[in-house]
């Protein structure tokens, strides 16, 4: 695959959309393509992020980890940008994340993703809105998760009086 293909992909990626055609093919020409396998990670949780990564074909799982394993948090596929808030966040990885089947995705270095959000405020503003939303579900989840417990430990402790 060439440049000018990869600009017309990025252009279907909703965080690059906007970007007109010159900084489309220069973000192509600056990035490169990666091929994982089936189970290959792209990432691992506490590594330093040094990249993101745009899923060109296939998906990936994003893993969480507790004492009793991985779990699979969410499955993200074509046109998905992952990795990025390591990058902005200047930190290491939260999250591994796999390949669910083959993949291809184009890896952008951490410099030139941070360069991207700085020269381009519209681009920068729906990765702000995008990682606000996620921030959002998370919540939501988290408050269902905590009701969830409080039912099963008053359930408990009702079946423990009887």
């Amino acid at each position: 695959m060439d440049v000018l293909q990869e600009a017309e992909m990025l252009r279907k990626v909703p965080f690059f959309g906007g970007l007109d055609p010159a900084k489309l093919k220069l973000l192509a020409f600056t990035s490169r393509a990666q091929r994982f396998a089936s189970g290959e990670n792209l990432m691992r949780a506490g590594e330093m992020a040094d990249s993101a990564y745009v899923i060109l074909e296939g998906e990936v799982e994003i893993l969480g980890e507790t004492s009793a394993g991985e779990f699979v948090v969410a499955v993200q596929g074509r046109n998905a940008l992952i990795g990025e808030m390591g990058v902005i966040m200047n930190a290491p990885r939260t999250a591994t994340v796999r390949a669910k089947d083959a993949v291809r995705a184009l890896r952008i270095a951490g410099d030139v993703f941070l360069r991207l959000l700085t020269d381009n405020p519209d681009c920068a503003l729906h990765v702000m809105r995008v990682l606000s939303a996620r921030a959002a579900v998370g919540l939501r989840e988290m408050e269902l998760l905590k009701g969830q417990l409080q039912e099963a430990q008053a359930a408990s402790g009702r079946g423990a009086a009887t």
